[in-house]
C-alpha cells in the first residue's frame, strides 16, 4: 500500500471506497485490504512488529479512515495526524494496565483500530455501533469518556496518585493532549499540582498548530518560539545522533547522562516554562517518526517525576488535501475522492439554525459598533469566519477557554460593550461559575448563544446540549429564550441586545423551518399562539415547534389541537399557562432537552404557583440519561418526540368516546 501524495490513498489501482458502499460491502471491503490491522484482537502483538510492519499498518490505518469518510462525515484530519504517535504509544506501554488518556477524544480512531475494534469499525458514529470518542464499554483500552477538551492532565494525576495509594506505583499513567487544548485553564491546575506531587507522569503535548481552527494566544506563540528554535530545526539532527549514542538500556548512570542532556537541550530550547513547575521539558520531536517518538517515550518513562514530551504533527498528514485545509477537513461532510478532487455531498434541507444565527450576530455587529461577538475556538463551527473578517477588531476567539470567554464578556459589559457569547451549549457548562458570578451576580447584559443545544446526533452523549435549560433559568437577572423558526433568531437576538438584563438564545444542531406566517414581535415572557385547539394544546420551547405541528396536522379530523410557541422559558408567559388549563384540556409540553428542570418542569412550577390543576399536563422530553450518539430524527422517535409520537401522546390524553 502506498500513500498518493497528490490525492488519496491508493490499494494498487483502487481508490476510496464509494460512498454508495453499504456498512457491510465496506467491511467485508477491508478486511482483505488491511491483513495487518484485521489480525489484531489487542494491541501486543505491535511491541514485536518490525519497522516495516509498523510503517504497513499506518498506511492501513490512514486507508480505514478515508473509506470511513467516503461513507459518512466523521472527525478525519486530527486522526490521520496521530497515527504513528499512536502506534509508538502502543509499542512502549502496555495499556491493558497502563493508563493512557485522550484528551477531547476526536482522534480516537487509531487508538480504536489497533485495539481490537478493527472489524467493529464501519459501526462507528452510527446508531448502535462504535461510538466516536473514548468509551470504557467498549474496551479496557479507554478509561474516560472524553469529549470536552482541557481534563486529561487532571484525570492522569489522579490515576497515578490513586495508583501510588493503592500500592501500584508500577503502573504507568500517560496523557496525550493537543496544543489547542493546553491553554485552558484546568491544564495549568493539573500542571501545578503534578509539579508539586513529583510523581512520574507522561505528558504528551501533540502540537500540530491547530484546535479546530488554528490556535490562538500567547501559549500558541510560546509553542510556536519552541519549533522554531534552532534546535528543531537544524541542530535536531546532531543531538539526535548524540542520544543514538546513549544507550536506553544501560546501567542508571548511563540513564542519568540522557537525562542530563535532556536537561541541558531544555534549557537551549526554552521549554523553561515547564521546568519551573517541577516538570522535565522534552521535545519538540517529530511525531510522525515511529521508532524517534518510541526512542523518547522510553526515555520520559524512564525518568522519574512529571514529563512533558512535545511531539510535532501535521493535522491530515497522509492525506494531501486534509494537510492542505485541516479546517475543514476536521469534520468534514462524506466525500467521493477522485485523485484528490472531492465531491462533497450537500443537503437538501433548509439552512440550519447556526448559519442564521451568524447572519443576525453580522446585522447586529453592522448596526452596533458596540456589539462584539466572543468564542471559544469554535469560529468553524459557528460558522463566524465571515464575522471575523467583517469585524476583526469586534472578533475575540479566546481558544478553548469557555470560563474566560464568559469572564472576559463580563469585562467588556463593564466598559459599556455589548458582547455576544457564542458556545456550544455542552461547552457552555464549563462556564457555570462565571454566569453565576461574573454576570447573573453583576446583572450584566450580555448575551448568550447557545449553540448545538439539543441532540447533536453522532456526536453522542459528550455533547449533546441537553442540560442548558435547567443550568441557565435558575439564574436571577437571566432571561432564557429559544426560536422555533429561522427568523425568529434574529428577532431574539434583537431583543436581547435592547434588554438591559442578560439573555440566552438557544438552538439545535439542525435545519431551521420558515412558516408562512407574520411572525409575532418578540416580547419578553410572552409566547406566540401558532393555532388555535378546542381539545387541547401543544406547548413547544424552540425548534421542537417543527415537530409540533406535524403532530397537530396529523391529527386534524380526528382532533382539533392547538399550538403554541413558547419563545421563553424563563420569564414563563404565567398567562398561556393559564390558558392553555382552562376549560379541562389537555396540554403537551415538548422540548429537545433534558425532562429533569426543563421548559415542561417550568410549565407546571408557573401552574401550582398559579394553584391550577396539573392533572392535564404531558411532559415531553428527554429522559434522566445519557443518550446514546445516533441520527438526531432517530433519537427524537425513540424517546416520543417525533410528529407521530407526540400526535399519540395527544391521543391518549383524551378517552376514546370522546372523540
Amino acid at each position: 500500500m502506498a500513500v498518493n501524495m497528490a490525492g488519496g490513498l491508493r490499494t494498487g489501482a483502487h481508490t476510496l471506497t464509494n460512498a454508495s458502499n453499504t456498512h457491510e460491502d465496506s467491511h467485508h471491503h477491508q478486511l482483505g485490504q488491511h491483513p495487518l490491522l484485521a489480525g489484531l484482537t489487542d494491541a501486543m502483538p505491535l511491541r514485536t512488529f518490525s519497522p516495516d510492519q509498523l510503517e504497513c499498518v499506518a498506511a492501513e490505518i490512514r486507508d480505514v479512515l478515508c473509506n470511513l469518510l467516503a461513507a459518512r462525515t466523521a472527525h478525519f484530519a486530527s486522526n490521520l495526524g496521530v497515527v504513528e504517535l499512536c502506534l509508538a504509544l502502543h509499542c512502549e506501554f502496555d495499556f491493558r494496565s497502563d493508563r493512557l488518556i485522550w484528551d477531547t477524544g476526536h482522534q480516537i480512531y487509531p487508538h480504536k483500530l489497533v485495539t481490537g475494534r478493527y472489524h467493529d469499525f464501519p459501526s462507528i458514529r452510527t446508531a448502535g455501533g462504535l461510538m466516536g470518542y473514548p468509551n470504557p464499554n467498549e474496551s479496557v483500552y479507554d478509561l474516560f469518556m472524553t469529549g470536552h477538551a482541557g481534563a486529561s492532565v487532571s484525570t492522569a494525576v489522579g490515576l497515578r496518585s490513586g495508583d501510588v495509594v493503592g500500592g501500584q506505583p508500577d503502573r504507568r499513567t500517560v496523557a496525550v493532549i493537543g496544543d489547542g487544548a493546553f491553554p485552558s485553564g484546568m491544564v495549568f491546575e493539573a500542571l501545578n499540582n503534578a509539579g508539586e506531587l513529583g510523581e512520574d507522569l507522561t505528558i504528551v503535548l501533540n502540537d500540530n498548530k491547530m484546535s479546530i481552527c488554528p490556535r490562538v494566544g500567547a501559549v500558541a506563540s510560546y509553542l510556536d518560539r519552541l519549533r522554531s528554535n534552532p534546535f528543531y530545526s537544524g541542530l535536531k539532527s546532531e543531538v539526535t545522533k548524540l542520544l543514538d549514542r546513549v544507550p536506553m538500556f544501560g546501567d542508571p548512570a548511563e540513564r542519568l547522562l540522557a537525562q542530563m542532556k535532556e536537561g541541558v537541550k531544555a534549557g537551549l530550547l526554552g521549554g523553561m516554562l515547564f521546568e519551573e513547575l517541577g516538570i522535565r521539558y522534552v521535545g519538540p520531536i517529530d511525531g510522525h517518526d515511529i521508532a524517534l517518538v518510541r526512542k523518547y517515550l522510553l526515555m520520559a518513562r524512564e525518568t522519574p517525576g512529571p514529563v512533558l514530551l512535545h511531539v510535532v504533527t501535521e493535522k491530515g498528514h497522509g492525506y494531501k488535501p486534509a494537510a492542505e485545509d485541516p479546517v475543514y477537513f476536521h469534520t468534514p461532510p462524506a466525500f467521493k475522492d477522485k485523485a484528490g478532487k472531492l465531491v462533497t455531498q450537500k443537503s437538501d434541507g433548509h439552512p440550519p439554525f447556526t448559519l442564521h444565527a451568524r447572519d443576525a450576530v453580522r446585522k447586529a455587529m453592522s448596526a452596533d459598533p458596540k456589539v462584539t461577538i466572543i468564542t471559544a475556538a469554535m469560529c468553524q463551527g459557528n460558522k463566524l469566519e465571515p464575522v471575523r473578517e467583517k469585524f476583526p477588531d469586534r472578533f475575540f476567539d479566546v481558544g478553548i477557554c469557555e470560563s474566560h470567554a464568559v469572564a472576559f464578556a463580563a469585562g467588556q459589559c463593564k466598559t459599556g460593550l455589548r458582547p455576544i457569547v457564542d458556545i456550544y451549549s455542552t461547552f457552555l457548562q464549563r462556564s457555570y461559575d462565571q454566569i453565576f458570578q461574573e454576570v447573573a451576580l453583576q446583572d450584566l447584559p450580555v448575551t448568550f448563544l447557545l449553540d448545538r443545544a439539543g441532540l447533536t446526533g453522532p456526536d453522542g452523549p459528550t455533547h449533546h446540549g441537553l442540560f442548558d435549560i435547567g443550568y441557565m433559568r435558575v439564574f436571577p437577572n437571566l432571561v432564557c429564550m429559544a426560536p422555533g423558526y429561522a427568523s425568529e433568531l434574529e428577532m431574539m437576538l434583537n431583543t436581547a441586545l435592547a434588554h438591559d438584563h442578560s439573555c440566552s438564545i438557544r438552538y439545535p444542531k439542525a435545519s431551521a423551518i420558515e412558516l408562512e406566517h407574520t411572525p409575532a414581535p418578540i416580547e419578553i415572557g410572552k409566547c406566540e399562539v401558532i393555532r388555535e385547539g378546542s381539545d387541547g394544546t401543544i406547548v413547544a420551547f424552540g425548534a421542537m415547534l417543527e415537530q409540533a405541528i406535524a403532530a397537530a396536522e396529523m391529527l386534524e379530523g380526528d382532533l382539533d389541537v392547538g399550538v403554541i410557541n413558547a419563545r421563553f422559558v424563563k420569564p414563563i408567559d404565567e398567562g398561556m399557562v393559564r390558558e392553555t388549563l382552562s376549560g379541562g384540556k389537555f396540554v403537551v409540553t415538548v422540548e429537545e432537552g433534558a425532562r429533569m428542570g426543563g421548559f415542561g418542569s417550568a410549565f407546571i412550577e408557573s401552574a401550582v404557583q398559579q394553584r391550577l390543576d396539573t392533572r392535564s399536563i404531558r411532559v415531553l422530553a428527554l429522559p434522566d440519561e445519557f443518550i446514546d450518539h445516533g441520527e438526531r430524527n432517530d433519537l427524537l422517535h425513540q424517546h416520543g418526540l417525533s410528529p407521530q409520537a407526540i400526535a399519540q401522546t395527544c391521543r391518549d390524553e383524551v378517552p376514546s368516546g370522546v372523540r
